[in-house]
């Protein structure tokens, strides 16, 4: 068995409270991103196509997790890729390889595959759902390409939906003339802002109340601050928290207030 960090005893958690390692079930959501997952669910089951954008660390990937825990298995297979910085062939091949497929040599093959793999889902009444992160990477052939994807026997048959994830300029990209034939099939075209000081507080208080603390150790005072400082981005309160608790327990405090949640964003500008 693993023990806990001193720093994650001092203040009476299980486990550090601002990892990664979250299950489905245990993220959390404001009510504007529910919302979201909400468009992205009913996109889904409309056989849609959707893109939907964000600075770094607002959320887009706990949305997408939200999205994957929201639909059901049996009439939905997701495939997630992550590399998106591929030319069209490679970019395939890595689709092959998400769904199981044995990639071919060719450009033409390899989209054939894809495409024969999708229609089979259809008729097993399964429907496919391709989720492409930092879209806004995505190389220009392979945008030229993804319209042709989108469209099965003349738009009549919507066979899969493509969920295009990435910062804002993807919204730059796709209004572009050369890549006007997609963005008229983007059906729902979603954007997560900041969050709200509430929205910092709240999540602060369920992930240490998932890592076990009887109490919130992060004062009011501080938790402005924090909101402040990350401007709501997650990763970056997960960072400035952690650096926060760290230091409470050198010090011997169990709580976090201003001063030194200061400190430590101080000593942070300094790295």
């Amino acid at each position: 068995m693993t023990t806990a960090p001193k720093w994650v005893e001092h203040h009476g958690l299980r486990r550090p409270p601002f990892g990664k390692d979250v299950d489905d079930g245990d993220l959390w959501l404001p009510s504007s991103r529910e919302r979201v997952v909400d468009s992205l669910v009913d996109a889904c089951h409309e056989r849609g196509h959707v893109m939907l954008t964000g600075e770094p660390g607002v959320g887009k990937t706990c949305v997408l997790r939200a999205l994957r825990s929201h639909l059901p298995e049996a009439g939905f297979r997701l495939t997630y890729c992550h590399n998106v910085t591929l030319g069209r062939r490679d970019f395939y091949r890595q689709l092959c390889l998400a769904l199981g497929l044995s990639p071919k040599a060719t450009a033409a093959a390899v989209f054939h595959e894809v495409t024969h793999h999708v229609q089979e889902l259809g008729e097993a009444r399964m429907h496919p759902v391709f989720l492409l992160d930092e879209a806004h990477l995505l190389h220009q052939d392979v945008l030229d390409h993804l319209h042709i994807l989108a469209n099965y026997a003349w738009d009549q048959k919507p066979l899969l939906s493509l969920v295009l994830v990435g910062l804002p300029e993807l919204t730059d990209r796709m209004t572009l003339r050369r890549n006007r034939s997609l963005w008229s099939r983007i059906h729902a075209r979603l954007a997560l802002g900041e969050a709200r000081p509430e929205d910092t507080a709240e999540y602060v208080e369920h992930r240490v109340q998932l890592a076990g603390a009887k109490g919130n150790p992060f004062g009011p005072d501080a938790l402005v601050l924090l909101h402040e400082a990350s401007a709501g981005r997650l990763r970056d309160i997960d960072r400035i928290a952690t650096l926060a608790l760290k230091r409470a327990a050198r010090h011997k405090a169990r709580k976090v207030d201003r001063q030194m949640l200061t400190h430590v964003l101080d000593a942070d500008s300094l790295d």
